[in-house]
């Protein structure tokens, strides 16, 4: 007999739990919204609840009806500064909660690079047969303009097609009733859905590879560069043929050895690399249907009077109040029993919640972002070599909330300030020693490298090593492979291919 019992039991058990309000989860969740998704939850929230409706910009905002609604049974006075404090860990397990849906706007078709594509294909006079193989090979044509895959991919990719449906015509040519008719069509099909071969493929990509943008179709970048050279009558001059037969030399930039190659001096090869550097690698990249980004700052920034105050940018913001009709609805409690009471209560509860909730969120971004300016004043007189570094952990400490409030308020916020527009984690850097004991941000140590390159001999490019001397006669200690890393990041190539001959 088996030692274990597989029996069910019922048992009772006395425990304490801690259970989080679903409404914190809610807060969290206004806290992380940028400005354009708010405005979308706020308008939801108003179609939602009658008891929300947009006051006047110099109306009073009507927040405490405690006395006239019934308290839920999760709680609804929140202790805000607690849980800003706390981060909104109030420990317990995640209570279910209502789903809600968040309606965000819908873009605008775009025109990307395939119907770009195909509307030349459709221009040109081709069958039906050539037509479809043509589709084909654009449908393998990423958004860089680079075919994907391989011809016999595509070749493939084409016969399958019409292993599919070449039974479909061929079921609807016999079903005709009319003998002579139904030949015609028999012998159509066989001369249409005939395998394609490899000849017929590569002459489509050559057709193809003629289309706007220059370039497009290749299989590589060497090949693109190739196209868009043909297409500009270049293919008897020295720049094809350092594409052509140099290619690897040419993007490690060994001109000597391209030059001893062809014959030719260094400085020629050097301004053919030059003409090369104006041709587009990624041409299928300007009909990118990605979808633009627009940025509304959070924040504003503006010095008055010699002093930086910070406002919200909060206009366009619906600012919320009770519905003075509901409001007067809800105190004749003795209409109302049951579910309608329940649910007066419910959403009246709810609009209180909400208004306060929007008020505290502005307020935490306003300490936030105060603290930053007041940090950070010499990066906005003297610019961005003057960040100093600064982490969230220190923003918490000093307005004393909770670090992962302090992320939740920087998160996809962005603020206007007389230098620009920024994202408040651009404030947020990892920090470096000086010798007059203060520290830089990092973000300053790579403007300043940023800087040296640009100003720098083309003739005799700075090395790592220089840099860090330079860095170091301003006051900064640093390494030689931070100073690459940071010339990494930057986009910035060695000293031995900067240089110039």
């Amino acid at each position: 007999m088996s030692a274990f019992n597989t029996k069910l039991y019922q048992s009772t058990q006395l425990r304490q739990e801690m259970r989080i309000n679903p409404r914190l989860y809610q807060a969290m969740e206004l806290l992380y919204m940028p400005l354009l998704d708010l405005q979308q939850h706020l308008k939801q929230e108003m179609a939602e609840n009658p008891f929300l409706e947009m006051s006047e910009a110099d109306d009073a905002q009507e927040v405490e009806l405690k006395e006239d609604v019934k308290d839920e049974p999760l709680g609804d006075d929140v202790d805000w500064e607690e849980i800003l404090l706390d981060g909104f860990d109030v420990g317990g397990r995640r209570a279910q909660h209502e789903e809600r849906d968040y309606f965000e706007p819908t873009p605008v078709e775009s025109h990307d690079l395939h119907d770009h594509l195909n509307e030349q294909l459709r221009l040109l006079p081709l069958d039906e047969r050539q037509l479809r193989l043509g589709e084909e090979i654009i449908g393998d044509i990423d958004d860089q303009g680079t075919l994907s895959c391989g011809l016999s991919d595509v070749l493939d990719g084409v016969n399958t097609w019409l292993d599919e449906v070449r039974p479909i015509a061929l079921e609807r040519a016999n079903a005709l009733p009319d003998e002579r008719e139904r030949e015609e069509e028999l012998s159509t099909i066989e001369e249409l859905f005939r395998p394609y071969e490899m000849a017929e493929v590569e002459a489509m990509l050559r057709v193809i590879q003629s289309f706007d943008p220059p370039g497009v179709g290749a299989r590589d970048v060497r090949e693109s560069i190739l196209i868009q050279l043909r297409q500009r009558d270049a293919e008897d001059t020295v720049t094809y043929r350092i594409v052509e037969d140099h290619f690897d030399a040419l993007i490690n930039h060994r001109w000597n050895d391209i030059a001893r190659a062809l014959g030719i001096t260094p400085k020629e090869v050097q301004n053919a690399a030059d003409r090369i550097s104006q041709l587009d690698p990624k041409p299928g990249m300007k009909y990118s249907a990605d979808p633009e980004h627009y940025v509304i700052p959070d924040l504003i920034v503006e010095k008055i009077d010699g002093e930086y105050m910070v406002f919200a940018n909060d206009t366009n913001l619906p600012r919320l109040r009770i519905s003075k009709a509901y409001r007067e609805v809800a105190r004749d409690k003795n209409k109302f029993s049951g579910e309608n009471k329940d649910f007066i209560a419910t959403k009246l509860n709810s609009a209180n919640w909400m208004i306060q909730a929007i008020e505290q969120r502005r307020q935490t971004m306003l300490k936030v972002m105060n603290f930053i300016v007041d940090r950070q004043r010499d990066f906005f007189e003297r610019g961005v070599q003057y960040l100093k570094p600064l982490t969230l952990r220190e923003v918490a400490d000093h307005i004393e909330m909770h670090e992962s409030t302090v992320s939740r308020v920087t998160n996809q916020k962005y603020c206007q300030t007389p230098r620009g527009v920024f994202s408040l984690k651009y404030f947020f850097s990892s920090g470096l020693s000086t010798t007059s004991g203060e520290d830089i941000s990092a973000r300053g140590v790579k403007d300043k490298i940023k800087s040296m390159v640009s100003d720098e001999d083309p003739k005799k490019p700075l090395t790592d090593q220089a840099i860090v001397k330079l860095l170091k006669t301003d006051g900064v200690n640093i390494a030689r492979r931070t100073v690459a890393k940071y010339r990494d990041q930057l986009g910035i190539l060695p000293a031995r291919m900067r240089k110039r001959v």
